[in-house]
C-alpha cells in the first residue's frame, strides 16, 4: 500500500511512520511535512537508509492546492493518513490564525485533492479535545456532542465536520480517529511531560496551571499508532473511532510520577494562573474500537513513563537541537505572563 502521511515529522506522525514501515514490509510511505517549529527532520534521521525506497520525504504544506495533486499522482498514493495540524492549545490562544489555516483550510484542501485523485482510504487523526470538558464521571463516546473550548479544539472540530461532510456528500471513504493525550519519544518539549522533564533535570520551577487537578486520559504514543493503523486497515468509511488507555491522571499525578522517576523533589512544583478555557477532565471510551477494530492498548502508564524518560535521557542531542528553536521564547513569555 502506498500511503501519504501528512505531518510525519511531528511527534505522533514520526512514531506512526517508524512503526508502519517496521511492521508492514509492503508499505511505502510518502511523508509530507511543512517542517514548522514542531516538525523535526531529525525525527526520521536514517529512515531512508533503513527502509530504502519504501520511505520518501516531501517538504510541503497541506494548504498548498497546487502541490497536493502532484504529490498524489507522482507517488501513486492509495491511502492518506492526516496528522498535519497545529496542535498546541496555548499557542492557539495566543494566535488562532495558523490553526484555522492548517487545521481547517488545509484539511479541506487535502480532502478535495484526495477525492479528485481517487484515494481509496483516508484517515483523519483528531483529538478528544473536540468533545470539550467532562464532569467528574463518565467518558466520551463517539456520539458525544462536540463542544470545543479553545481555538485549537474548535479548529479540529471544524476539520472533523469537513471530513464527515465529504463522506456524506461525496461518499468519500474517510475515517475519523480521536485519541486521548499522547506521550512518548519525539514529543516536542512544549508539551507537559517533556517540558516538565527538562525543567526538573535542570532544577527549574515546574509551572502547573491552576490547582493541578485537571484530569487527562493518557496513552503511550505507540498504542495510538496501533489504533490509527487498525482504523486504516479495518475502519468503516464514515465512522469515528476513539482511542484511549483507561489511564486518567491529574496533571499533578503525572508530574509527581515524573519527579519520582528522575529523583527530584516535589518542591520544584510551582502553581501559575490557569489558562483560559482550560477543560477540567477528559476520559475516552474506546469500546467501539475494541469491538470493531480489535484495538487494545499494550502499555501501562508506569511502563510508558519509564520508557519515555529513558528515551529523552538517551537522546539529549535531539532534545538540545529542538530546544534551540523559537518555542523557548514563546513558552517563557506565556508562563511569565501568568505568574
Amino acid at each position: 500500500m502506498r500511503i501519504l502521511v501528512t505531518g510525519g515529522c511531528g511527534f505522533i506522525g514520526t512514531n506512526y511512520i517508524r512503526r508502519l514501515l517496521s511492521h508492514d514490509p509492503d508499505a511505502v510511505v510518502v511523508n509530507l511535512d511543512k517542517l514548522t517549529y514542531a516538525g523535526n527532520p531529525l525525527n526520521l534521521d536514517g529512515a531512508a537508509e533503513e527502509f530504502g525506497a519504501r520511505y520518501r520525504f516531501v517538504r510541503g504544506d497541506i494548504a498548498d492546492a497546487e502541490l497536493l495533486p502532484r504529490v498524489l499522482e507522482e507517488h501513486g498514493v492509495e491511502a492518506v493518513v492526516n496528522f498535519a495540524a497545529e496542535t498546541h492549545v496555548d499557542r492557539s490562544i495566543d494566535d488562532p490564525a495558523p490553526f484555522l489555516t492548517t487545521n481547517v483550510l488545509g484539511t479541506q484542501n487535502l480532502l478535495e485533492a484526495s477525492r479528485r485523485y481517487g484515494v481509496e482510504q483516508f484517515v483523519h487523526v483528531s483529538t478528544d479535545e473536540v468533545y470539550g470538558s467532562l464532569g467528574p464521571t463518565g467518558s466520551f463516546t463517539e456520539g458525544t456532542p462536540l463542544a470545543p473550548n479553545s481555538p485549537y479544539s474548535a479548529s479540529k472540530a471544524s476539520s472533523d465536520h469537513l471530513c464527515r461532510a465529504y463522506h456524506m456528500t461525496y461518499g468519500f471513504p474517510v475515517v475519523i480517529t480521536r485519541c486521548s493525550n499522547n506521550y512518548g519519544p519525539y514529543q516536542f518539549p512544549e508539551k507537559l511531560i517533556p517540558l516538565m522533564l527538562t525543567k526538573a533535570e535542570n532544577d527549574e520551577p515546574l509551572p502547573v496551571y491552576g490547582d493541578g487537578l485537571n484530569v487527562r486520559d493518557w496513552i503511550y504514543v505507540l498504542d495510538h499508532c496501533l489504533g490509527v493503523d487498525l482504523a486504516l486497515r479495518k475502519g468503516a468509511p464514515g465512522e469515528i473511532y476513539n482511542f484511549g488507555a483507561d489511564c486518567e491522571k491529574t496533571n499533578l499525578e503525572v508530574i509527581r510520577t515524573l519527579l519520582q522517576i528522575v529523583g527530584k523533589p516535589e518542591s520544584l512544583i510551582t502553581f501559575v494562573a490557569d489558562r483560559p478555557g482550560h477543560d477540567r477532565r477528559y476520559a475516552m471510551g474506546y469500546d467501539k474500537a475494541r469491538r470493531e477494530l480489535g484495538f487494545e492498548p499494550e502499555y501501562d502508564f508506569a511502563e510508558g513513563m519509564r520508557e519515555t524518560v529513558a528515551w529523552y535521557q538517551n537522546n539529549r542531542d535531539w532534545l538540545e537541537n529542538v530546544r534551540s528553536g523559537s518555542y523557548i521564547d514563546f513558552m517563557n513569555r506565556w508562563y511569565g505572563e501568568r505568574k
